[in-house]
């Protein structure tokens, strides 16, 4: 599969601390490889639509969606608590 970022995306990454720009490249590279592995905690975020959470770190989140074989990243955030 396919991982992409949309600009708003790239800027958000951008705008992390290099420690949380490696840990979001590793947990991309996680979906690449398999939507369901541990670490992610993928899950279906909005039903209606089709946009899925993953996880960063337990503070910061990446909103994604699935077309074909692609994962497009819509944003990363900081998780609200």
């Amino acid at each position: 599969m396919i991982v992409r970022l949309t600009e708003p995306a790239v800027r958000q990454y951008e705008s992390l601390p290099p420690s949380l720009q490696r840990r979001a490249v590793k947990q991309f590279s996680y979906l690449a490889d398999n939507l369901r592995h541990p670490s992610l905690g993928a899950n279906k975020y909005d039903q209606a639509r089709d946009i899925w959470q993953g996880r960063v770190t337990g503070d910061y989140r990446f909103y994604f969606t699935i077309a074909g074989d692609t994962y497009t990243v819509l944003s990363i955030t900081k998780h609200p608590k």
